[in-house]
């Protein structure tokens, strides 16, 4: 049986306390405000905080942050309505009666531990809701929310959905929870479980590079993974990150890149060994003034690639050459570093709380 998260255990246990809070206090703010029902009193002040708050673009990182924000949007809706219409008479009564605003708070607070991890992570947006990745004529799409367009019968993300994903953007869970979607088909690489995809990742996606070096480094991801006590929340090494996606000419890879679950912010891995980024052949008979020149041309478009990946995708890439290659640990713990992300969504830690404090 799956272990119980202690956060969510010790979350829901402060929830439930607010609820008793609020069922304690509704009686002496109905008669207080005259309002007729404990219904009618959570219809009329937070039932509707997704009218107020953009909740698509906002990040919330607590309950303060959240009844802050709906507060701005109650009160800007109540001004902006006709004198007699309902907004405004609710701000006024909640201006005037302090067992509602005790109310009020508490329930708003009670919304937001509900709803804490979909308004206090950050998201993606749309255009970079979805990863395409391998080589030509094996590519697959990774999504946060994929359905087939209905106009353009293409995998696309419902946008809708984007906030509502359960798992860690990018991670191992994320793969697990929507597969790996195939262009131009109906079809989706689905994955039982951590095993499963691991091999999957080792044996089709990166053995097909052909890079013994990248094969190496993908054992140790697997390896990595297999050790740790939470598999699923692991981000993804995510292997021939594709420059133009699905669509167009293909043009450029990344050999690898990971995605901070909690930021969004992406670095990029690039194996360069000389023997094929910087080797000449076919070089009898030229002069040395053209050799610099296809020399010169080769390291442009090298540079070129990692600058077009960092203005269109926002990817700082680490470049490995031969004399790093000689020590693929070392490699690897560089992508521990990002592996391991010290930043974490801003949440409260109810379980570090009550530890403390004994409740």
């Amino acid at each position: 049986m799956a272990k119980r998260d202690p956060e969510k255990t010790a979350r829901n246990r402060v929830i439930n306390s607010l609820t008793e809070k609020l069922r304690a206090l509704a009686p002496e703010v109905l008669t207080e405000t005259g309002i007729p029902s404990e219904q009618a009193l959570n219809g009329r002040y937070g039932g509707k905080f997704a009218e107020y708050i953009d909740i698509k673009n906002e990040v919330i990182h607590s309950p303060d942050h959240f009844i802050a924000l709906f507060l701005e949007g109650f009160k800007k809706e109540a001004e902006a309505s006709y004198p007699g219409s309902a907004n405004p008479h609710n701000l006024a009564l909640l201006k005037t009666s302090p067992k509602l605003q005790e109310y009020m708070f508490i329930f708003l607070k009670r919304v937001y531990l509900r709803n804490i991890d979909a308004l206090s992570k950050k998201r993606p947006t749309v255009e970079d809701a979805s990863v395409w990745i391998g080589k030509s004529h094996a590519e697959y799409g990774l999504l946060v929310s994929p359905r087939i367009s209905p106009l353009t019968s293409n995998w696309e993300n419902d946008r809708s959905e984007i906030r509502h994903f359960q798992p860690l953007y990018w991670s191992i869970g994320h793969v697990l929870s929507t597969g790996l979607v195939v262009p131009g088909k109906t079809d989706i690489m689905v994955f039982s479980g951590v095993e499963e995809y691991l091999n999957f990742f080792v044996n089709v996606l990166v053995r097909n590079s052909g890079s013994s070096y990248e094969y190496a480094l993908a054992k140790k991801y697997r390896e990595y993974v297999q050790s740790t006590p939470e598999p699923e929340r692991v981000p993804l090494l995510i292997p021939e990150f594709r420059y133009k996606g699905a669509l167009g000419p293909h043009e450029y890879r990344l050999d690898f890149t990971i995605i901070d679950p909690h930021e969004l912010t992406k670095v990029g891995f690039e194996l360069s060994p000389w023997s094929t980024h910087g080797y000449l052949k076919k070089l009898k008979g030229l002069t040395q003034a053209k050799i610099n020149e296809m020399a010169q041309d080769s390291f442009e478009k090298e540079m070129r690639k990692h600058k077009d990946f960092f203005r269109k995708h926002g990817i700082f890439t680490l470049i490995y050459t031969d004399s790093d290659l000689a020590d693929l640990d070392l490699v690897f713990e560089d992508m521990k570093r990002f592996l391991e992300p010290k930043s974490r969504s801003t949440q409260l830690r109810f379980h570090i709380i009550n530890e403390i404090l004994g409740r």
